[in-house]
């Protein structure tokens, strides 16, 4: 099935798709997918949802997560994933590209992209990872109207807001922050770069009926859980931001070793994605179909 064919395309906007996923009974699994072709692949493993990572984003593209790739970098690679699957998404905003005006032009940007929500943080320019070090925090009321002018933009795109609070200001901190959030119109709480299970318990218990995320990346400061475990918790939603990516990349440097070592391929082709697979995932047939079924020759009716 391809979402370009327009009797499949999805009815509602990406963002009222968003929403109702958040409504259903359980939590929402939101793996990261980096491109179209990833996007493909989350689709036919059965998740309803994704998520792009910044940090995917720019690694792929051979960056650092910096905070330095521009609206229109993030709403191709937005626009990619929402046609490939047709899935509502969730997109990391960064910082917002700015103050209040320029947020609002990153969520008109990215909803008339094809994205269901974005998250925005509230760390100065150049931001950094949530799981590194020495972060640096705006003030809340700064970052307040910076969500007030996201929700103010917002059609039906779901705005949550980020806060690195926990690491230099401790958990009550990234409470009060959150809350300041919430009563500027944020739709979901996303506490990042917590480092222990207690954390995760206080947050939900300090923010009674509010949705939260939790970010599942490896190699973090957050300890190693599952979804079901983060469901517990009372999490609405929780991300696998790099995971796609760290895979992939690894995959490829394996090639590279092996094609400078060997001067072939061979010795990887049991790890490769073979032509049927990869023209079954990306639906070459049904695009060839469509395409046949379009050109057809229509002989003219005899006058």
């Amino acid at each position: 099935m391809t979402y370009l064919i327009a009797d499949d395309l999805p009815t509602q906007s990406a963002g009222r798709r968003f929403r109702a996923l958040l409504e259903r009974p359980g939590i929402l699994r939101l793996p990261g997918a980096h491109n179209g072709h990833a996007a493909l692949q989350a689709r036919a493993a059965g998740f309803d949802g994704l998520y792009l990572s910044g940090a995917a984003m720019t690694a792929s593209m051979g960056q650092p997560d910096l905070g330095i790739i521009t609206v229109e970098e993030v709403c191709f690679f937005v626009r990619q994933i929402t046609r490939a699957s047709g899935l509502p998404l969730l997109v990391d905003g960064d910082t917002g590209y700015g103050e209040a005006l320029n947020v609002m032009h990153m969520v008109r940007s990215f909803e008339d992209a094809g994205a269901g929500a974005v998250h925005l943080e509230d760390q100065f320019l150049p931001k950094k990872c949530g799981h590194l070090n020495d972060k640096r925090l705006v003030a809340p009321q700064d970052m307040a109207a910076k969500v007030v002018a996201a929700a103010r933009a917002a059609r039906d795109l779901v705005v949550i807001a980020r806060t690195d609070a926990a690491a230099s200001e401790g958990i009550e901190g990234a409470v009060a922050r959150a809350k300041l959030y919430v009563e500027a119109g944020a739709d979901a709480i996303f506490p990042e770069a917590l480092t222990s299970v207690e954390m995760f318990r206080e947050m939900r218990a300090a923010l009674p009926g509010v949705k939260l995320l939790a970010n599942m990346t490896e190699f973090g400061r957050t300890p190693g859980l599952t979804a079901q475990e983060f469901e517990e918790l009372g999490y609405n939603m929780v991300i696998w931001p790099v995971s796609s990516l760290r895979v992939a990349n690894k995959a490829q440097e394996r090639l590279y070793a092996a094609l400078a070592r060997d001067g072939a391929t061979t010795a990887m082709l049991p790890e490769m994605q073979t032509r049927k697979e990869l023209y079954d995932t990306i639906g070459l047939g049904a695009f060839e179909a469509l395409d046949q079924n379009i050109v057809a020759s229509v002989a003219p009716e005899t006058v």
